[in-house]
């Protein structure tokens, strides 16, 4: 007599499926360029290096805009002391202005240096692939 304890503990468990991500079976051509950049060719290093120059170039003009604006706030209340007697929500205005007013400037900030650079990765990405 098999009870249904016994039979459910003899039962195998389902067998592994093999799950595929990407059909692998056709013929895998290497991109010319993709080649010199792993080879470190003089062509490869021009284009990484080009790669690099547009990102420093984007994150010295934000970098440049930032030490402008945030080192321009304290300098503007100081020259202009009429802005220290203005009050918003019984707040004075240069603690609005150096309390508040920086950190969505710098979350803008962020948000273009990143956007700027997956656009220079994408555009590099690109040329490696013509």
């Amino acid at each position: 007599m098999t009870s249904s304890r016994t039979s459910a503990s003899q039962q195998r468990p389902p067998r592994r499926k093999r799950v595929v991500l990407a059909d692998r079976r056709g013929e895998r051509r290497v991109p010319r360029t993709i080649i010199e950049l792993e080879d470190q060719s003089s062509m490869g290093e021009a284009m990484v290096r080009g790669l690099v120059r547009a990102q420093l170039r984007t994150s010295l003009l934000l970098a440049g805009i930032s030490v402008l604006v945030l080192g321009g706030l304290p300098m503007l209340l100081r020259w202009v002391p009429l802005l220290s007697e203005i009050r918003l929500w019984n707040i004075p205005l240069p603690w609005l202005v150096l309390g508040v007013l920086p950190f969505p400037f710098i979350l803008l900030i962020g948000y273009a240096a990143t956007r700027a650079a997956e656009r220079h990765e994408r555009e590099f990405a690109e040329l490696v692939q013509r």
